[in-house]
């Protein structure tokens, strides 16, 4: 399980295609810190390193097709910043909210605005999918954890603070960029609860 609170950005310095598999492998200060078999959010996608050099200050982590299906991690490229998150500690404070590191899925930037000092960025993102926001709620977006500002039928915008944008990877947003979502768990089992009650006895 993670929080959302981002504890650093690395970099892509390496794809390799696998069949359906693609070996991506990121440089970062905490590799000296990793070990294999560890589970680490990458812009909110829970993978598991499968190799270390700490000399090297790289990793390497494998997206399965169903990973890459659902996320953003098919358009990463060399040099691309990832968010980074480790898992959290039992014993550490939830600073943000109860994130899975399960990318429901994929969101795009319709706008970043600055607002005298912070930012405004609204995502557009397929409804159809079941998935939806409410104002004031949490939100996962590449794996950082924000608070839905307006909420859409088919849109959302959060409210991002000098702070997170400096030390993520939302410096990079622009009009198109491709984000992944992780919608509250919370929300997503009260729908899924709602939707049973209320559905018709035939169809149960």
């Amino acid at each position: 399980m993670f929080t959302g609170i981002i504890e650093t950005i690395g970099k892509v310095v390496a794809i390799e295609k696998d069949k359906g598999n693609v070996h991506i492998t990121i440089e970062t200060p905490i590799a000296k810190e990793l070990k294999i078999d560890q589970s680490i959010a990458h812009d909110g996608v829970c993978l598991t390193t499968v190799h270390v050099d700490k000399e090297a200050n790289r990793y390497t982590i494998t997206a399965v097709k169903e990973t890459l299906d659902c996320s953003n991690l098919k358009y990463y490229e060399v040099g691309y910043e990832v968010n980074l998150e480790r898992c959290m500690r039992i014993d550490g404070r939830l600073d943000g909210h109860i994130v899975q590191g399960h990318v429901d899925q994929t969101a795009v930037v319709r706008s970043v605005e600055e607002t005298d000092g912070s930012w405004k960025v609204t995502f557009d993102y397929d409804q159809k999918q079941g998935n939806y926001t409410v104002e004031k709620g949490s939100i996962s977006i590449n794996g950082t954890s924000m608070t839905v500002v307006d909420s859409g039928d088919d849109f959302f915008s959060v409210a991002v603070i000098p702070y997170t944008f400096e030390n993520t990877n939302f410096k990079n947003f622009k009009k198109g960029t491709v984000v992944n979502i992780e919608f509250d768990i919370i929300g997503k089992y009260v729908h899924k609860l709602l939707k049973l009650h209320f559905q018709d006895p035939e169809q149960k």
